[in-house]
């Protein structure tokens, strides 16, 4: 796909996050169920329904900018952050050691996701779509909210027990 300006650059880049957001769904309840933690398991849970939440806020931006139209496309980054998940559950049996790799490769998904989100902010604002950029902040605001209980999560209790 040829990228010409900066509309169809905010396009690539929606359409690209909106394909990551469909395949962490599917990820999160595996990674609720993969989880020893209680704490963890609820945090990936809670992550699955606000998942669903920022998809349906994506589907509001394109209905709210009439020039706004996803690509079919899949997100080729997320799919490999979700095989790292899934090498980190075959590689460690199920305890604190997986609950910590299992934080990790979740995390390394929020900084995707805030990475992209930022991205995506600065171009909407750029480009002058006041709707599209309130809504991608919103999901960015709950991306770094995400990253910082996962941080919590780790520190305060896993990360300590995955040592012993």
């Amino acid at each position: 796909m040829q990228i010409n300006s900066p509309t169809e650059l905010f396009i690539h880049s929606l359409s690209d996050i909106y394909s990551a957001e469909k395949q962490l769904t599917r990820a999160l309840s595996k990674l609720a169920r993969e989880s020893s933690s209680s704490e963890l398991s609820e945090a990936f849970k809670k992550h699955y329904e606000e998942t669903q939440g920022q998809i349906e806020r994506l589907d509001q931006l394109v209905e709210a900018e009439p020039n706004i139209k996803l690509k079919r496309m899949k997100c080729h980054a997320m799919e490999g952050l979700i095989d790292e998940a899934n090498e980190v559950i075959e590689a460690t049996e199920k305890g604190s050691v997986r609950d910590a790799g299992l934080i990790a490769a979740a995390q390394k998904v929020e900084h995707y996701e805030i990475a992209s989100y930022g991205t995506l902010c600065t171009l909407a604002s750029q480009l002058g779509l006041k709707k599209a950029q309130k809504l991608l902040a919103e999901t960015l605001e709950e991306e770094k909210n995400t990253d910082t209980l996962l941080t919590k999560i780790a520190t305060s209790s896993i990360n300590q027990k995955a040592e012993v």
